[in-house]
């Protein structure tokens, strides 16, 4: 090392794609979620400053996305900080392939990249379990409740079988399988998502407990289903989940767009994925043929199509 310079705390988060169960989750009904092969990488350094924080997010993103963020990131990472007991200033760099939008899990990412990078800045020895407690405290700057399910995938990766409050358990496939994710190219606002689905629910009881209800057998049925690597039958529950995500309102005009071109060029499946309202939808396409086929088809319409694969 060179005497007088100083390496810079690095750390990594994935993005994330939610299979099943958005929303639902909320309310403790299983989710199926899986990191995708993109992440954000952060570096971090302690700065001479009053300030407690400066940040420079050189992430590509969905325009409007970072600006209309930035006064939740501020206070996410205020609260990453205090979570950590860093009381110095300190200088962050976002950067990495996964692109900053709405339903991709990209707050959560960045929650675990700053998170390990201060440890690794400071000389912290901490375990995945405490990165991903600390990127759930920054998270909550975002979503005000979060079910936890976003931060967890940031933090381990792999394919998780998650029920809020009672942690996950990691679904094993034998290998990787591709994905095709269109961005609307719409900001969403997942706390105005999660509290529009908390009034109707309790205005619409038995309407909505029907829907709760279906939407918790068909998780059993999709973790059979992926744990057996039929994709055929993965691609129709993901199907019938969106009509259920349809029912509570928060798809959009935009996601059923999306859905409809996806499931029309092959794609087994496709449904929104995230808090909905714009954001991302997801459709399954394992092969990177059939990828390329769903990618092209919506792009020709004009929107962002990100390939990758699940279960990394």
């Amino acid at each position: 090392m060179v005497k007088g310079y100083h390496f810079m705390g690095t750390g990594y988060g994935y993005g994330k794609v939610i299979l099943f169960n958005e929303h639902f989750v909320v309310y403790g009904i299983p989710a199926i979620a899986s990191a995708i092969d993109k992440k954000t990488i952060a570096e971090v350094k302690r700065c001479d400053g009053s300030e407690s924080f400066i940040i420079h997010d050189n992430r590509e993103a969905t325009p409007g996305y970072k600006e209309e963020k930035l006064e939740q990131q501020r206070e996410s990472v205020e609260r990453i900080k205090k979570a950590m007991g860093i009381d110095e200033c300190i200088e962050i760099w976002l950067h990495g392939d996964l692109r900053a939008a709405s339903g991709i899990g990209a707050s959560a990412a960045s929650c675990a990249a700053i998170a390990r990078a201060i440890a690794d800045e400071f000389g912290m020895e901490l375990s995945d379990e405490r990165i991903n407690e600390i990127a759930y405290e920054g998270e909550k700057a975002y979503h005000g409740n979060p079910s936890g399910i976003d931060n967890t995938c940031a933090t381990f990766g792999g394919l998780v079988w998650f029920v809020k409050g009672k942690g996950m358990e990691r679904i094993k496939i034998g290998e990787p399988v591709e994905i095709v994710m269109g961005d609307t190219g719409l900001v969403a606002n997942t706390k105005k998502a999660v509290e529009g689905v908390r009034e109707r629910k309790e205005k619409y009881k038995e309407k909505y407990e029907r829907i709760f209800n279906e939407a918790e057998k068909l998780a059993y049925e999709a973790r059979k289903a992926i744990t057996e690597m039929n994709w055929e039958k993965v691609g129709e529950l993901m199907n019938k989940n969106h009509e259920l995500l349809q029912e509570i309102e928060v798809s959009c005009k935009e996601l059923d767009l999306l859905v409809e071109i996806a499931r029309e060029h092959g794609a087994y499946g496709a449904k929104m994925t995230g808090g909905g309202l714009g954001g991302y939808m997801v459709a399954l396409t394992p092969g990177k043929e059939l990828q390329e086929k769903v990618a092209k088809a919506i792009e020709k319409e004009g929107f962002y199509a990100l390939r990758t694969r699940i279960g990394i």
